[in-house]
């Protein structure tokens, strides 16, 4: 079995990966140089069907896990060679979005930001322009580019996230992984809370991400349903 772990941003995903890799020692792969959001929409969907024709043929050899930012549709043909379990982790998008943007303004390096990155902070973006813009509308749906919701054995929920890697960690790695904190947001005191009719406008500009998400805490449940006491 390969573990093939789509890092959704800011959703604890890097938390996972410190967990995954000191799992899988030199059997774990990290893939994070697409930076395929910042690209164009055709751009980035004929890298990932070319990439999936490529794994697909080659192989991963000596990988037991991949993990990072990626299209998932780019290892969907590998399921043809090997068994494949696909999971990641889903956090309510209008936060994800509000903890994204408060990130990328402590954290940006001119030197090494991708390009959207640079962009936001060069540009001086604001919360409301982030939050509503059309290159991250939906970052969801975006990752998610031809691939169906329901391909994913283990939706994690960030909101839960102790409590999910446990059930995680035992039922595909048979042991307990330790929950990590990594690459969180700081948050200050200080900050605003958003305007609530902000709040509103962005829960519709995104509301096929909401929609995702509500049924990824409704493949939670069933889970919580049929697990074991």
């Amino acid at each position: 079995m390969t573990i093939i772990s789509l890092h959704l941003p800011k959703t604890a995903g890097t938390s996972f990966a410190t967990s995954l890799q000191q799992h899988f020692g030199d059997r774990y792969r990290g893939d994070y140089a697409d930076q395929a959001i910042s690209k164009p929409v055709a751009v980035r969907c004929r890298e990932a069907l070319h990439a999936a024709l490529d794994i697909g043929e080659a192989g991963l050899d000596g990988v037991d896990c991949v993990h990072g930012h990626f299209l998932p549709l780019k290892y969907l043909l590998l399921d043809a060679r090997r068994e494949l379990t696909f999971v990641t982790w889903m956090r309510e998008p209008v936060a994800r979005l509000i903890s994204h943007y408060f990130y990328w303004q402590n954290s940006y390096d001119p030197a090494t930001s991708a390009p959207h990155h640079r962009q936001v902070i060069e540009e001086g973006w604001t919360l409301e322009q982030f939050c509503l813009s059309e290159q991250f509308r939906n970052i969801y749906t975006q990752y998610l580019w031809g691939f169906p919701l329901e391909k994913f054995a283990f939706i994690g929920i960030s909101e839960h996230y102790a409590d999910d890697l446990g059930e995680f960690s035992r039922r595909y790695l048979a042991t307990t992984l330790e929950p990590r904190r990594e690459n969180a947001t700081v948050s200050d005191p200080a900050r605003q809370p958003p305007d609530p009719a902000l709040l509103d406008r962005v829960r519709e500009f995104h509301a096929a991400d909401i929609r995702l998400y509500q049924r990824a805490l409704q493949t939670r449940q069933s889970r919580l349903v049929a697990r074991p006491d």
